[in-house]
């Protein structure tokens, strides 16, 4: 199945090249590189290595997941596999997220770390704390039992389209995941490693950033619970 990687990126020049080369040789029709206004080279590295690169601007996560989708839609993928560019995920285990979709299980697979080995310090405190509670909310709130908010993930191109994904800053993965139960996606999570990452976060990493980030995701959650 046409399969295209998405990799939202800003100022990861220097774990850009380890990411890519690690994604296994054949499984992607397209590696697109999404640039999110980086000040460090990224794009360049991105072709160095390869990569298709796509210019976002307009700063956010979700604007740079939604300028991916836009550039991959001429390809006409049939699966989308999103990815950070930060190389705290295990490209090569890409395999484990297509596969379910592959064999028509399922339409969303969620790489889990809660479910996989995490290397110490990988995930930091205020991250754990913000996923368990966001996964308890969309529970509680949706009746569907998630342990992962996991940026590394894979879904079904028709399915990605019918969830009308709008989020352009922090709340991009959890809209994904409470529009799919919304919506009746088949949704299953496998493990995955993870790792520190290559640089500092610019969310988890800073106290605004994580502020602005369990603002974004939990503002998310209860919106979408009055739009029902």
């Amino acid at each position: 199945m046409r399969t295209v990687v998405i990799i939202p990126a800003r100022n990861e020049a220097a774990a850009l090249p380890q990411v890519l080369a690690e994604i296994p040789p054949g499984l992607a029709q397209a590696v697109l590189v999404v640039d999110n206004g980086s000040q460090d080279g990224t794009a360049a590295a991105a072709r160095r290595a390869g990569a298709r690169v796509v210019d976002e601007p307009r700063r956010g996560y979700g604007s740079a997941c939604l300028a991916g989708i836009a550039a991959a839609a001429a390809l006409e993928p049939e699966i989308a596999v999103f990815l950070d560019a930060d190389h705290s995920d295990h490209p090569e285990e890409m395999e484990r997220l297509v596969d379910p979709i592959r064999r028509g299980d399922f339409d969303l697979v969620i790489g889990s770390r809660a479910l996989g080995e995490r290397e110490p310090g990988a995930l930091l405190a205020q991250a754990r704390f913000g996923n368990l509670l966001a996964v308890h909310l969309i529970r509680w709130l949706f009746g569907h039992r998630y342990t992962d908010l996991g940026p590394f993930r894979a879904i079904r191109w028709r399915s990605l389209a019918a969830l009308q994904m709008r989020d352009r800053a922090f709340g991009w993965t959890v809209e994904m995941q409470v529009r799919a139960v919304q919506r009746g996606l088949r949704i299953t999570e496998v493990p995955v490693r993870y790792r520190r990452r290559v640089g500092r976060s610019q969310i988890t990493g800073t106290i605004g950033g994580t502020i602005r980030a369990g603002h974004g995701i939990l503002g998310t959650i209860f919106r979408l619970y009055r739009e029902g």
